[in-house]
C-alpha cells in the first residue's frame, strides 16, 4: 500500500455532527486514518416545542469516543451557530483551536463565561496562512458574511482537497473594503479539488445577495429623517452593521449607547482588536446619552429575535431599569427572526407600537440584508472552484435539496452531488466518493446547568403540564399495617380551579376514593398509584375533555 507521510494510505471521512437539515448549531468532524480536524462548534436557538430550553448543541459522542484521535478545531468566524458549543467542547478535550483574531476574541469571551480559560490553546490566523494540524495542511481564505474576518477552508488531505466555504456571500462592496478571495478560490480550482462543502442557507432565492452596503445607506436616510430618539437592534456579533449605525450617528450629530451584555462585549473586543472605529468619539455610556436631547441620541440595543430576556424585549415590555420607550421614538429592527422566533419578534414589535414608538421592521425596508450567497453566488463559486464533488451544507434538507439541484443544472453529474443529514458519513478516496453510513448524531438541550438531562419524556411531560396542567392525589399510609389512613386529597394546579370548580373536584374525589377503596392491604404502591391514575384519568376526561398530568403522592405515616 502507498504511503502518505508516514501513515498508510485510507479513505477521507467528513461526517456533519450539525448544520445540515437544520439552521444553526455548525459541527463537521474530517478524518483521515487515525487524525481528526474539527470545524467549528455552534448552538442553535430552541422551537416552539422545547419548553424550558435554553440553547441546543450537537450530540458530540463520536468526537468523545475519538477524542484521542482528535488534533484541532478550526472555527470559521464568530457567530453563535459556530462558536456557541465551544465551551461545552472544551471542558472535555484539550486540543489546539485555530481563527482570525476577531472569531478568537469572541470564542475567549464565550469560554470566559464559562470560567474557562483558553488563551495557550489560541492560535490566530490569518487570510492566505497555512498550517498543519496533524496529516492536514489547511490554508485559510477571506470570505464575506454578516461579522467580519470571515474564513473559508482549503484543506489538503492525502485523498485531496477540501473546500469548505463557512458562512459566506459574494459582497462587492463590503463595508470594511474586504472582499472574498476570488484568486485563491480560482486558484484551488485549478489546482484540483476533491469536494466542496458549501453553504446552502440561501439556496432558495434567486439572484445575487444585496451588499451590506445597502443598510448603511437605508439607516443614513433614516437617520437624516428623524427627529427623536433612534432605537437599533440587530445581531450583536453583526460587526459591520454595528459600524455604519455608528457611522451614521456621527454624520448627523448622534451619540451612540450601548446597551445588552452580548452586544457591550462584542463592542469591547470590536473595538479592542481593531475591527470597529469610532469617529469624533460617538459611542457613549447609556447614562451620559439620557442626559441628551432625544435628536442627539442612538441606543444600540440586543434582543433582535425578541428574546424574553433580552435588553430590547424588556424595553418594549416596560421592565428595563435603564431605559423607557417614550412616544416619538424610531426603533429600527435591522435583522430577520431566525425560524421559530417569529412569535417572539412579533410580541416585541406590538409591544413597542403599544408605547408610542414608530416602528421600522419590514422586510422591503433594507435595513437587513443577508450574509448569505444567494443562487448565483452558489453557482460562481461552484465554477470558481470545480470540485468533483457538491456536498450541501448549512441549511435546512430543502435548502441542500435546492443546492444539489442548482449543482446539476449546471452539469454536475447528480452521482457526485451528496446530499446528506446529521450523522451521514461521506467517505472518498482519490477517484471516488460516496456515503457509506452514519455515526450517532442529534442534539443535546441545555436547560440551565444541565446539559444533555432533559430529554424527550421531559419535554412531553413540560408540553402535557403547559397544556393541560397537573393534578395531584395525596394518599397517606400506615407504615405497619399498609392500610390507608388519610386521603385521598386532591390539588389542581394549571388545570382548573379549585373553588370554580367545586363539582367536578367533588366527583373526581368520590372516583379517587372509589379507585382505592379496591385496593387490598398487600397492594404495593405502585399498584395504587396506577389505579389512582386510571380513575381519575378516565372521569376528568369524560367530564372536560383534558388530559392533566395526574401525579399521586403515597406518603407513610
Amino acid at each position: 500500500m502507498k504511503e502518505f507521510m508516514g501513515k498508510k494510505h485510507t479513505r477521507l471521512t467528513i461526517i456533519p455532527l450539525g448544520g445540515l437539515g437544520e439552521i444553526g448549531k455548525n459541527m463537521m468532524v474530517v478524518r483521515y486514518g487515525d487524525e481528526i480536524l474539527l470545524i467549528d462548534a455552534g448552538l442553535a436557538f430552541p422551537d416552539e416545542e422545547m419548553l424550558g430550553i435554553d440553547i441546543v448543541i450537537p450530540d458530540m459522542t463520536y468526537i468523545l469516543e475519538n477524542r484521542d484521535l482528535v488534533r484541532g478545531i478550526v472555527v470559521t468566524h464568530g457567530h453563535e451557530d459556530h462558536i456557541g458549543a465551544l465551551p461545552y467542547l472544551l471542558r472535555n478535550l484539550n486540543i489546539p483551536i485555530y481563527g482570525s483574531k476577531l472569531t478568537l476574541g469572541m470564542a475567549t469571551e464565550k469560554l470566559r463565561e464559562f470560567g474557562l480559560d483558553k488563551s495557550a490553546a489560541l492560535h490566530t490566523v490569518r487570510p492566505r496562512s497555512r498550517i498543519n494540524i496533524g496529516t492536514f495542511e489547511v490554508e485559510f481564505f477571506r470570505v464575506n458574511h454578516s461579522t467580519a474576518d470571515c474564513l473559508g477552508l482549503a484543506i489538503t488531505t492525502p485523498a485531496g482537497v477540501i473546500v469548505h466555504t463557512g458562512d459566506f456571500k459574494f459582497d462587492q462592496t463590503p463595508v470594511d473594503g474586504e472582499v472574498s478571495d476570488y484568486h485563491k478560490l480560482a486558484e484551488l480550482g485549478d489546482a484540483g479539488v476533491l469536494v466542496l462543502l458549501s453553504d446552502s442557507t440561501n439556496a432558495e432565492r434567486p439572484g445575487f445577495t444585496p451588499s451590506e452596503r445597502v443598510v448603511g445607506k437605508t439607516l443614513s436616510e433614516l437617520f437624516a429623517a428623524t427627529r427623536g430618539r433612534i432605537l437599533v437592534t440587530s445581531f450583536a456579533s453583526n460587526v459591520p452593521r454595528i459600524q455604519q449605525v455608528i457611522n451614521a450617528a456621527a454624520a448627523y450629530g448622534r451619540k451612540v449607547a450601548v446597551v445588552g451584555r452580548s452586544m457591550e462585549n462584542v463592542v469591547e473586543v470590536s473595538m479592542r482588536l481593531g475591527y470597529l472605529e469610532d469617529p469624533e468619539d460617538t459611542i457613549v455610556d447609556i447614562e451620559q446619552a439620557l442626559r441628551l436631547a432625544p435628536q442627539h441620541v442612538v441606543i444600540l440595543t440586543t434582543g433582535s429575535q425578541g428574546e424574553p430576556l433580552s435588553a430590547l424585549a424588556r424595553i418594549a415590555a416596560g421592565d428595563h431599569r435603564k431605559v423607557e420607550v417614550m412616544p416619538g421614538d424610531t426603533v429600527i429592527l435591522a435583522a430577520t427572526p431566525v425560524p421559530g422566533n417569529e412569535k417572539l419578534v412579533a410580541r416585541t414589535i406590538n409591544n413597542l407600537f403599544r408605547r408610542g414608538a414608530n416602528v421600522i421592521y419590514e422586510a422591503g425596508s433594507q435595513v437587513h440584508v443577508s450574509g448569505h450567497a444567494s443562487q448565483e453566488e452558489l453557482k460562481l463559486m461552484l465554477n470558481l472552484v470545480k470540485p468533483r464533488f457538491l456536498i450541501p451544507i448549512h441549511g435546512e434538507y430543502r435548502h441542500l435539496i435546492q443546492h444539489a439541484r442548482l449543482a446539476r443544472e449546471m452539469g454536475m453529474d447528480p452521482e457526485r452531488v451528496l446530499v446528506g443529514e446529521n450523522g451521514t458519513e461521506f467517505s472518498f478516496t482519490k477517484d471516488s466518493g460516496k456515503i457509506t453510513g452514519r455515526v450517532q448524531s442529534g442534539q443535546v438541550l441545555v436547560d440551565g446547568y444541565g446539559v444533555g438531562d432533559v430529554g424527550n419524556v421531559v419535554l412531553r411531560d413540560r408540553k402535557t403540564l403547559a397544556q393541560d396542567g397537573i393534578l395531584i392525589a395525596a394518599v397517606a399510609l400506615n407504615k405497619e399495617t399498609g392500610m390507608i389512613v388519610g386521603g385521598p386529597e386532591l390539588f389542581s394546579r394549571g388545570f382548573v380551579y379549585v373553588k370554580e370548580s367545586e363539582l367536578l373536584m367533588e366527583e373526581a374525589q368520590a372516583a379517587a376514593e372509589a379507585a382505592l377503596e379496591k385496593c387490598t392491604a398487600s397492594a404495593d404502591w405502585n399498584d395504587i398509584k396506577s389505579t389512582l391514575r386510571d380513575s381519575l384519568s378516565k372521569i376528568l376526561f369524560e367530564r372536560t375533555g383534558r388530559r392533566p398530568m395526574i401525579l399521586p403522592v403515597i406518603v407513610e405515616v
